[in-house]
């Protein structure tokens, strides 16, 4: 692993562990097993380094989502196997649960979502392929709603994964509060 995608790693696992606030720049450089100095030579600031993890891993899960998203298929069924999906690769990776579940909270959504085309792309494409059957709320909420509970689920579930019964039920809970 380069130094930068050590730095990125570290970033996740302190936030995912201690919070935002938790993550010092010094005990950043410490678990990346760099110089301080060397955080500053890729990442102008904590906060574009923020961004930039933030970005990665809200990719990698629309990335997830997407991967078997097919037009073709009843909108329902597409939901709920994105949803799954998303659960599957966060109860994967839990840290990157416990990540995003600090930075959903934050300014910080919002401002990946306003500078990070493919992040916002991805999410767009597929609410919009869901057509006029979600209800009329902000994308955030939508977000929430939809996807939150599988974010929440993997990220309390380590060692202790969920049954598929409570999985399903909780998709479908998902689906039915943001469809009309």
């Amino acid at each position: 692993m380069d130094r930068a995608a050590a730095v990125r790693q570290a970033l996740l696992e302190l936030v995912a562990a201690r919070g935002l606030h938790g993550a010092s720049m010094g005990e950043l450089a410490r678990r990346a097993g760099v110089a301080a100095g060397t955080i500053y030579v890729h990442y102008a600031d904590k906060d574009s380094l923020i961004l930039t993890v933030y970005a990665e891993v809200k990719r990698d899960l629309g990335m997830a989502a997407a991967a078997g998203w097919e037009s073709g298929v009843p909108p329902e069924k597409r939901f709920l196997g994105a949803w799954h999906r998303v659960h599957a690769h966060l109860v994967e990776r839990p840290e990157r649960a416990r990540f995003l579940l600090q930075l959903e909270a934050s300014p910080y959504a919002r401002v990946v979502h306003e500078i990070d085309d493919e992040v916002a792309g991805i999410w767009s494409a597929m609410t919009a392929s869901l057509g006029d059957i979600l209800v009329d709320l902000p994308a955030d909420v939508l977000y929430n709603l939809a996807l939150g509970p599988a974010v929440s689920l993997a990220a309390g579930a380590a060692g202790s994964p969920v049954d598929v019964s409570t999985l399903d039920t909780v998709a479908r809970g998902c689906w039915r509060s943001i469809t009309r």
